[in-house]
């Protein structure tokens, strides 16, 4: 005999299984975006360091990060980066996707040292954002 009752208890089963695994993987997920986006964060904000266009380039990413709004980061600027440094923002953005923190907290007086990447390449930001 067929138990709808029976049925849906399966059912219910089946996708609290389903959700569990689904949550387990998207924490697995995070977790290694972070591994892999703090060592690329702290590579960038080196680069960022530097006079060339690349430099000028990873700067504005970080910028945008710290705070879109007042830092806008057009996409296609991506495409001016040799691949290494590419892949590096991507490893940010994906960490930053499901952030623990903002990409300043992850430096020491960060909010300061991203204020002063902003004077220094002369990125003029909307304060009030």
């Amino acid at each position: 005999m067929n138990n709808p009752a029976l049925h849906q208890h399966a059912q219910n089963e089946a996708y609290s299984r389903s959700f569990d695994e689904r949550c387990r993987l998207l924490e697995l997920r995070r977790q290694q975006a972070h591994e892999q986006g703090i060592p690329a964060l702290k590579q960038l904000w080196q680069v960022a360091q530097g006079d060339s266009g690349q430099a000028q380039v990873i700067a504005r990413f970080l910028l945008s990060c710290y705070n879109g709004t007042r830092f806008p980061f057009p996409l296609t600027d991506l495409r001016l980066l040799e691949s290494a440094l590419f892949d590096a923002c991507l490893c940010v953005l994906r960490m930053d996707w499901q952030p623990e923190w903002d990409v300043h907290e992850y430096f020491a007086d960060g909010g300061r040292l991203f204020e002063q990447l902003a004077r220094h390449w002369k990125f003029e930001g909307d304060d009030d954002a």
